[in-house]
């Protein structure tokens, strides 16, 4: 799967937990993440995040780096 296309996918996660606010969108965006995401498409986007993070959500970044 393309960066381009994880980094929508997280992005549009982030966009349905934001409107729990900041204390719940974290974690609940790292726990999806978790739970949902083949552990290719968990690596791929880490390494995205470690390489910058271009174009990802803050909230997203912050779950990303709890999902390490």
């Amino acid at each position: 799967m393309s960066p381009d296309r994880l980094i929508y996918m997280a992005n549009q996660i982030g966009t349905f937990f934001k409107s729990q606010g900041h204390d719940k969108a974290v974690p609940g965006i790292a726990d999806h993440i978790q739970k949902f995401w083949d552990p290719r498409m968990r690596s791929a986007i880490l390494a995205h995040l470690n390489a910058g993070g271009a174009g990802l959500d803050p909230d997203v970044q912050k779950a990303l780096r709890a999902v390490k």
